[in-house]
């Protein structure tokens, strides 16, 4: 895009030192005129700042806290078609990447980069294009995540080692194949607030505190 063109971005991060410095580097860009119009620690409440403030980019850490960053990416992306959303993350499992595009996401970049790559995304999700940053692996499909839990073996060992019981599995399994609580719900015959329930029972029990760090869990545990 034309580099004299504002581009408005909110910052959905709850580390406020970091948000605070990204919102200074963004603006202070000689190469692109960004115009920060948020920041936004809380997940449960950014939809209603993305309603207020209508940004064009939006830069997401998965690790907010209240509602959580994947969770939300599909609700945003549903009621704001246009809007373009860049995962700004630590997860560089590339099944996390998988199923944060598989919710929605534009782009995916790793905090531990520099910021000319963040710089690179922003340009490429503007001109309509997919963004994969530095030091991430590309999924190799995203349609079909890995399925985890189905081994017998493998869900005997979880459900001893974090006490889940067997509709938790269920959910789970739902859970790593990155669909929403609606989808999980419809799939299994219940209502969407059962859904949210086991899912913060899971959580709670393999102790996190949002779907990328409890699919991180999952994967590291030998199950794929």
């Amino acid at each position: 895009m034309a580099t004299n063109d504002t581009i408005t971005v909110l910052i959905a991060e709850d580390h406020q030192i970091f948000a605070e410095g990204l919102k200074s580097v963004l603006e202070s860009s000689r190469q692109f005129r960004i115009k920060v119009v948020a920041e936004e620690a809380s997940g449960s409440r950014l939809p209603d700042v993305v309603n207020e403030t209508k940004p064009q980019v939006i830069l997401l850490d998965l690790n907010l806290s209240g509602d959580d960053g994947l969770l939300l990416l599909p609700r945003i992306k549903r009621e704001h078609r246009g809007v373009k959303v860049i995962a700004l993350t630590m997860y560089d499992d590339p099944k996390i990447v998988a199923a944060a595009f598989k919710a929605g996401a534009n782009g995916y970049v790793l905090k531990g980069y520099a910021i000319q790559d963040l710089f690179k995304a922003i340009d490429s999700v503007m001109q309509g294009e997919e963004f994969i940053g530095q030091g991430v692996e590309s999924p190799t499909d995203r349609a079909e995540l890995p399925a985890v839990l189905t081994s017998h073996q493998y869900a005997d060992r979880f459900v001893k080692r974090y006490q889940l019981t067997k509709r938790e599995i269920e959910v789970l399994r739902l859970i790593t194949q990155a669909l929403s609580n609606k989808e999980i719900a419809r799939e299994l015959f219940i209502s969407d607030q059962t859904v949210s329930v086991h899912r913060k029972n899971i959580m709670r029990k393999l102790g996190v505190n949002n779907t990328a760090g409890l699919l991180a869990i999952v994967y590291s545990d030998s199950m794929v």
